[in-house]
């Protein structure tokens, strides 16, 4: 219930002044990256259950041993943290066991990807025990919805009855896709504007670049982000451009009246989920919740509610970038590397913020449903994607070299590029190379890919 950590918020201006604590001076800003993988049975390749002596929860307990606690739904454990002394950040479980880390907010991409090196490092330490794998794809190649493991969260529970009501693909989201995403503090409302829109704008360069689920079933789909194009049939309620953050006046104000008029998924009491499904977080500010009568909603409830929205890039006290597929851990570098080199040095935001003025919502919308199918391919004025990236990624080099964050021994965080340096020179994602390598090394067979793509 509220305290004073967790006050009641009374009215929309308290929703608003909960975002706008977000702001930061810029040498407190800090990146968070969040990465999702799938783990494997290495006997057969099967998908990991919950329980037994080879299961998710044998993981979670298997990572104990390097400093991490046990998150707890009743008896149930459901995730891992570790104090911030000990470095930080959580370990999650998504609906079909996809194991997650979301890290410590840190201050360059060098420690980011140390921290990711580390927590591979430790689960490879605990699944060699147990027969498991780990690999990084956006879209899984073999399982279906209805063999998918299930994860005993009372969220996901919610969700999985719910999705198919408001969209078509809304329970393939859940347990069959994989993603990466980066987490990116703003200094005031004026930036946080300037950053959403880049960060919405952009998102489909973001989505072709790092482009890596081009496979259902174990054969192509013709698309090379199926994870990216499942989005497009999910929910739209709560999906999507948001075309309104392009509109003269956008600001802190508007974005919640967006998240207001965006169906409600659950309220946490005492540890439970209370099914608020469909429900109106306007009702809750009054008090006229069904499901909680007389009732208030606490500044925890207006984040948990923030987390059942998912746009393309999404505010709460940070803007979060959600537009990348899962892939190799270079890429899990490389997104970051991106994001923060085009947002974290103002002279390059600057740039950038020009380059994307004059797009229309009708060619912004255009990009979104094109870089799923096309890529890089996919038409824009006159050229590609791949032209876009042509310009777009040396800008972020630009801004890593201008930041001048060193590793010690003379390199900056641009060196995290190589990734998308050799896909722009090449003109070639990771789903084209899996295709290449699916039709000639591998004769047409995906088996391959779990070790090609191994973390």
């Amino acid at each position: 219930m509220s305290d004073a950590a967790n006050p009641v918020l009374e009215n929309n201006s308290d929703l608003k002044d909960w975002m706008i604590a977000g702001c930061k001076p810029r040498a407190d800003w800090r990146i968070g990256t969040e990465h999702e993988k799938f783990g494997y049975r290495k006997s057969d390749l099967s998908p990991l259950p919950y329980d037994g002596p080879d299961g998710i929860k044998a993981m979670l307990e298997g990572l104990m041993q390097f400093g991490w606690s046990g998150k707890y739904e009743g008896d149930t454990l459901v995730g891992l943290v570790r104090p911030k002394e000990a470095g930080g950040g959580s370990v999650t479980l998504e609906p079909a066991g996809q194991l997650e880390l979301s890290g410590a907010p840190l201050e360059n991409i060098h420690q980011t990807c140390a921290e990711i090196g580390t927590h591979m490092d430790e689960v490879h330490h605990v699944a060699e025990a147990l027969g498991q794998g780990y690999f990084g794809i956006g879209y899984t190649p073999f399982w279906g919805f209805d063999t998918a493991p299930r994860m005993p969260k009372g969220r996901y529970r919610l969700m999985t009855d719910y999705m198919p009501k408001q969209g078509g693909r809304g329970t393939e989201m859940m347990y069959l896709t994989a993603t990466v995403q980066v987490n990116l503090d703003f200094g005031s409302e004026a930036d946080m504007v300037e950053k959403l829109r880049i960060a919405l704008a952009l998102q489909p360069l973001a989505t072709a670049l790092f482009a890596n689920s081009p496979f259902i079933d174990g054969k192509p789909t013709g698309n090379v982000s199926e994870r990216s194009l499942v989005w497009t049939d999910t929910d739209p309620k709560r999906t999507g451009m948001l075309p309104f953050v392009f509109e003269e006046g956008f600001g802190f104000e508007q974005y919640v009246d967006y998240a207001l008029d965006v169906p409600m998924y659950f309220v946490i009491r005492d540890g439970d989920f209370v099914n608020t499904l469909g429900m109106s977080f306007r009702d809750f500010m009054d008090g006229k919740l069904p499901a909680l009568p007389g009732e208030k909603p606490t500044a925890q409830d207006w984040e948990n509610h923030l987390t059942t929205l998912f746009p393309e890039a999404r505010v709460k006290q940070f803007i979060e970038m959600r537009g990348a597929d899962s892939g190799p851990r270079a890429s899990l570098c490389a997104l970051p590397a991106f994001w923060v080199g085009l947002l974290y040095d103002q002279a390059t935001q600057n740039q950038v913020a020009d380059y994307i003025a004059d797009w229309t919502q009708s060619e912004r919308d255009a990009l979104r449903l094109g870089a799923p199918t096309t890529g890089l391919e996919t038409p824009f004025r006159g050229g590609t994607l791949l032209d876009m990236a042509r310009d777009i990624v040396p800008m972020a080099a630009q801004g890593l070299k201008a930041r001048n964050r060193s590793d010690g021994a003379g390199g900056d965080e641009s060196q995290f590029l190589t990734y998308l340096e050799t896909i722009v020179a090449d003109g070639q994602n990771n789903a084209g190379r899996l295709l290449a390598k699916y039709k000639a090394e591998w004769d047409e067979d995906v088996r391959p890919i779990y070790h090609e793509l191994g973390l």
